[in-house]
């Protein structure tokens, strides 16, 4: 038997325990760096999007333990991972070193926010598919 929702849950744990430890360095040890290099907010929002997604990434864990024939879910799964190595990771990059090669800055977190739009575009997708039988889910 498949077992679809444990990447997305894997991948809830580790993104969440991450963004709230990211969180929290943010917000003492490089309070006074982030401050100093006016890019605190950078920060901050890259923790924001990491940890909505990681709310996100459970939801779709719980709905695939019960549905794993939802193929555009496992899409969006995807694409969430990819916006929040891509968006989050850029953001922190940029945050940290607000002269970062102009890669980093022009092209990581809009690909990165390109992959969340298109994760949440699977989600609208996985509630217009048709319901895998039940005998297709085994």
């Amino acid at each position: 038997m498949s077992t679809p929702h444990r990447f997305p849950l894997l991948a809830a744990g580790l993104f969440g325990a991450s963004g709230v430890g990211l969180g929290a360095f943010g917000a003492h040890a490089l309070r006074p760096a982030l401050i100093e290099l006016g890019t605190r907010d950078r920060w901050e929002t890259a923790v924001f999007y990491q940890l909505v997604h990681t709310l996100a990434l459970f939801g779709a864990a719980v709905w695939l333990r019960t549905n794993p024939g939802t193929k555009a879910l496992i899409w969006a799964v995807r694409y969430w991972t990819i916006g929040i190595v891509l968006f989050s990771g850029g953001l922190y990059v940029m945050a940290l070193n607000p002269e970062a090669p102009v890669v980093i800055r022009a092209a990581v977190p809009p690909l990165g926010g390109t992959a969340f739009i298109f994760g949440w575009l699977f989600v609208a997708a996985a509630a217009l598919a048709k319901p895998a039988a039940v005998d297709e889910q085994k």
